[in-house]
């Protein structure tokens, strides 16, 4: 199996259990935002500090960067901030399992905005695959409330909300793979720590900008929370780094699509963590997506 699959796995299996952290924490303490704050504020500062031990050490040397490193870098990490705070919100108003599917269009988002900014093509097949995954986002967006009308009943509030997270999870993930490919060295390892912990300083402090002028104390609440925030923080660099990994190695729509396993992890912690029920529309709609995922996988 290749590296780049692994890692892609991993970062999924990271990526679920910070999302049930994060569902956790705003249903009992923390709002959307500091709820996604937590997840820079502790990861951030050990990033930096892996790395600068590794330089220090003489372990490896501090590469280069090109300018568009730091455009990429920004751009994606801005993206990835609001869609966090969008998943959060979904969280509360659709089950866990439901809110990761909505979440996983990104992969379709990732294909076409890698298409523009990269300029990495998909098959036919690919398309094919794209299309049956909107099918699946279609059924999952059955309308919660039972009065609505007309767009409405398709296009609810948890479908905008998920649809916009989706999209926004693509702009970073094709912003990542562009920022490590301007890391000058050959070791995808070492891009990866450089992008992810340039990335995670420029989030933390940015959000806590924010935090101390929109939502005065709520920095004060994510550091009282340490000891669950701090998992949301470890979980988040180990998911990120697995990410940053894969997006060295291949096409970031690819990554992203392998990726989608979420959808049986966040199934799985649906029904034994939080204790949730997933109705028949509903796994119609996972296993449309699942159907899209291999399809990506094994024949685009």
């Amino acid at each position: 199996m290749e590296f780049w699959i692994i890692a892609s796995v991993a970062a999924a299996a990271f990526q679920t259990v910070r999302f049930m952290l994060q569902k956790h924490l705003a249903k009992v303490s923390l709002s959307a935002a500091g709820a996604t704050f937590a997840r820079f504020v502790y990861s951030a500062p050990i990033a930096a500090a892996i790395l600068a031990t590794l330089v220090a050490t003489g372990r490896v040397s501090l590469p280069d960067v090109t300018p568009s490193f730091w455009l990429f870098g920004a751009v994606g990490g801005a993206a990835q901030i609001t869609a966090t705070v969008c998943t959060v919100m979904l969280f509360g108003r659709r089950n866990f399992a439901v809110g990761m599917a909505f979440i996983k269009s990104e992969v379709f988002f990732t294909a076409l905005i890698g298409l523009v900014l990269l300029s990495e093509t998909i098959s036919g097949v690919g398309l094919i695959a794209i299309t049956i995954g909107v099918a699946g986002v279609l059924v999952l967006s059955g309308p919660i409330e039972a009065e609505a009308h007309g767009w409405r009943r398709v296009l609810t509030p948890s479908a905008v909300l998920g649809l916009v997270a989706g999209a926004l999870f693509g702009v970073s993930a094709v912003c990542y793979r562009g920022a490590s490919l301007e890391v000058v060295t050959d070791a995808p390892l070492l891009r990866a720590l450089v992008t992810l912990a340039a990335v995670t300083l420029m989030q933390m402090v940015s959000m806590w900008i924010w935090l101390m002028l929109r939502e005065p104390g709520e920095v004060g609440r994510v550091l009282s929370v340490w000891r669950s925030a701090g998992f949301i923080g470890l979980t988040s660099m180990a998911g990120t780094f697995c990410w940053f990994t894969a997006f060295t190695l291949q096409n970031a729509a690819y990554v992203k699509a392998v990726g989608q396993i979420e959808l049986v992890f966040g199934v799985i912690g649906t029904v034994l963590i939080f204790k949730e029920s997933i109705s028949r529309r509903e796994y119609l709609g996972m296993a449309l997506l699942a159907v899209s995922i291999l399809t990506l996988v094994l024949l685009a």
